[in-house]
């Protein structure tokens, strides 16, 4: 039980600790002074609640391993993020897409999460959920400025939601571990959640004059360990300090 629950909590933190790194990456690059630092504050928000994740899967494995170890000295197939959050930062519409897609995903699995028999998972979700109330209000939000906005701005937003959609069914695969939990009552059957995510999801884009996607096959692999080309690019950057000073401190 104990492998599949440290695999469990990988797959949670996993998305929250790449897309964080993604949106890290728009540091000074936002539209507007506002808008910059509340996509990296939303990114430090991310951040802080791997920490949460990475330090209990860090007891559960004992030995040498630190929430550090967990976060930069994996390779690329050992981690289980959604192909969804890996997507670059191609422009504004896109990195705000990617957020909206994965918000209202990552809400509704907090809001479940929170009744799991697992104490410190229930913790962390009870913890986290204000936050990421937050991150749903702010992208939402975006997605309907945008799409209600101008032509060029409308057109961007359909751009990335045409784009990003086919990531979006993965975000509800159960990998085995995820089956364990669910039926220990320590995970969220995601299954559950598909129905209520692309009504909630759909209903926003029809407020922004946007069109659902409509299509049949979807991307996936990225919880199997099976990531897109830019998920080594990835690695490569954030693992860089980690692997060029081994064991360094402040």
């Amino acid at each position: 039980m104990k492998d599949n629950l440290i695999q469990y909590i990988l797959g949670i933190a996993d998305n929250s600790l790449i897309l964080g790194q993604r949106l890290g990456e728009l540091c000074g690059h936002g539209p507007s002074l506002e808008t910059d630092i509340a996509m990296t504050n939303i990114s430090l928000d991310l951040l802080g609640q791997v920490r949460s994740y990475y330090q209990y899967a860090a007891k559960l494995l004992g030995g040498d391993a630190t929430e550090d170890t967990i976060a930069f000295l994996r390779l690329e197939r050992e981690y289980k993020n959604v192909l969804l959050v890996e997507q670059p930062n191609t422009d504004f519409a896109y990195s705000i897409t990617r957020q909206f897609l994965f918000d209202f995903f990552h809400l509704a699995l907090l809001e479940e999460l929170q009744n799991s028999k697992d104490e410190m998972l229930a913790a962390i979700a009870k913890k986290s959920i204000k936050e990421v109330l937050y991150h749903n209000r702010f992208s939402s939000d975006w997605i309907r400025r945008l799409g209600d906005g101008t032509e060029e701005s409308q057109d961007r937003i359909q751009t990335a939601i045409n784009d990003l959609w086919i990531f979006t069914d993965e975000l509800f695969h159960q990998t085995e571990a995820d089956k364990a939990m669910v039926a220990e009552g320590i995970g969220v059957d995601a299954t559950l959640l598909k129905a209520n995510y692309y009504q909630k999801v759909s209903a926003v884009l029809e407020e922004s004059t946007i069109q659902t996607p409509s299509i049949e096959y979807f991307q996936k692999g990225g919880k199997n360990g099976i990531h897109s080309e830019h998920m080594g690019y990835i690695l490569t950057e954030m693992q860089y300090m980690q692997r060029t000073y081994p064991n360094m401190s402040w």
